[in-house]
């Protein structure tokens, strides 16, 4: 749990009843050759942030329970939403989160539920999947807590050496540059792109993409919209990190 989680958490306090908050490291989210085994697990210090922050139950299921011996059951949605982005370079990823998500709705039974718009993607995903299947549910999305000097909370930040958190802090000072270039009237996406990809590649170790998309149906923007999103993954060291900025455009 990092001040990311705690402001969902703080949130659904204030706006409901009862709050249920879930923990679970979901291995159908994690590729062959991905973080599963290493990903931060501290649950002692996790129960007493959330206990602080008044959360009334924790579902912590283990991976047996949650996929039982057998489990052959998975949701898949339309690879233009799940298949770009993050999903085209972590296949299978977004299936796993779309299961997972579907399960944990269907046992907890949530009036609203709270997702961090970090995972932007992750947030797209989820909402369509809930318009699809007809859940009878509101859901909220909770804009990016940031560290001081802009870096998108996640708990990979950990992962991070002080040298490499520096670097990593270039990723949201470029989503910031385009979004104030675009506020101010630069109309060329392509020439403006591509100078964000300049700006990542000297500071990261490696770009997996840089894109400004629509963010209902994440496809590529080729003209200036009243509503866009810039995101952005990037690895710095080992560590694969996204961020993103929503962008808009008075008329």
């Amino acid at each position: 749990m990092h001040k990311g989680h705690l402001a969902l958490v703080r949130k659904a306090v204030q706006e409901n009843d009862i709050l249920v908050v879930s923990i679970f490291v979901n291995p159908a989210q994690f590729g062959p050759h991905e973080d599963f085994k290493k990903y931060p697990r501290p649950l002692k210090k996790d129960k007493a942030l959330l206990r602080a922050g008044g959360a009334d139950y924790l579902f912590i299921p283990s991976a047996r329970q949650i996929y039982p011996p057998g489990f052959s059951t998975f949701v898949d949605m339309d690879p233009k939403l799940t298949g770009v982005l993050c999903g085209k370079f972590r296949p299978g990823h977004f299936r796993g989160v779309a299961t997972v998500v579907t399960k944990l709705f269907n046992i907890v039974r949530p009036d609203t539920a709270y997702f961090g718009l970090k995972d932007f993607q992750q947030c797209a995903v989820v909402r369509r999947l809930v318009r699809d299947l007809n859940f009878p549910l509101r859901l909220r999305f909770i804009p990016t807590a940031r560290e001081r000097e802009g870096l998108a909370l996640s708990s990979r930040n950990l992962y991070l050496s002080a040298e490499e958190r520096r670097r990593a802090s270039h990723i949201s000072q470029t989503l910031f540059w385009i979004r104030k270039e675009i506020r101010f009237g630069r109309k060329n996406l392509r020439r403006l792109k591509r100078e964000a990809f300049r700006r990542l590649k000297s500071k990261v170790d490696r770009v997996d993409y840089f894109e400004i998309a629509d963010p209902e149906t994440l496809e590529p923007c080729k003209i200036v919209q009243g509503k866009m999103v810039a995101l952005a993954a990037c690895f710095v060291g080992k560590t694969r990190l996204i961020d993103n900025v929503i962008i808009r455009i008075s008329k």
